[in-house]
């Protein structure tokens, strides 16, 4: 028999039910070639698209920064690339919304933002990106 409880709370639960389930982050070596240096298919492919990366934050090259880099491995130190032929795989500059706060090297974190990928030289610091997540959040 159909009530008014079991009405409503099959109607609350629907949704629940047929929500498809979040996507987990990326993870850095999605978007690298397993060999060479070159990018993934998975980064071709999301080129302007909003992505979700997880990783750890290096620390800032220089203090009140909008950007960092995220590193497949905790880093004590800032990788700093000088020309986009030594880009390491392991590694994506982020330029995020705000000034960043930093977190402990040590800490995984969760990165979302657009994916752009080409030769970049921020104006800033100098550091060189191939790939990059722009308008970023972290936490």
């Amino acid at each position: 028999m159909l009530t008014r409880r079991t009405f409503l709370a099959s109607t609350l639960a629907t949704p629940c039910l047929t929500a498809p389930a979040a996507a987990d982050p990326l993870k850095l070596r999605e978007l690298y070639q397993t060999k060479g240096r070159g990018l993934s298919e998975l980064a071709q492919q999301s080129a302007g698209q909003r992505l979700e990366v997880e990783g750890f934050m290096a620390p800032p090259l220089k203090a009140e920064s909008r950007f960092f880099v995220l590193t497949k491995m905790p880093m004590a130190v800032c990788p700093f690339c000088e020309t986009e032929a030594e880009w390491p795989n392991d590694i994506i500059a982020v330029y995020a919304k705000r000034v960043v706060e930093v977190r402990p090297f040590n800490v995984k974190i969760v990165t979302s933002g657009v994916l752009e990928l080409g030769a970049y030289t921020d104006p800033d610091t100098g550091f060189v990106s191939m790939m990059r997540l722009v308008d970023a959040t972290y936490g």
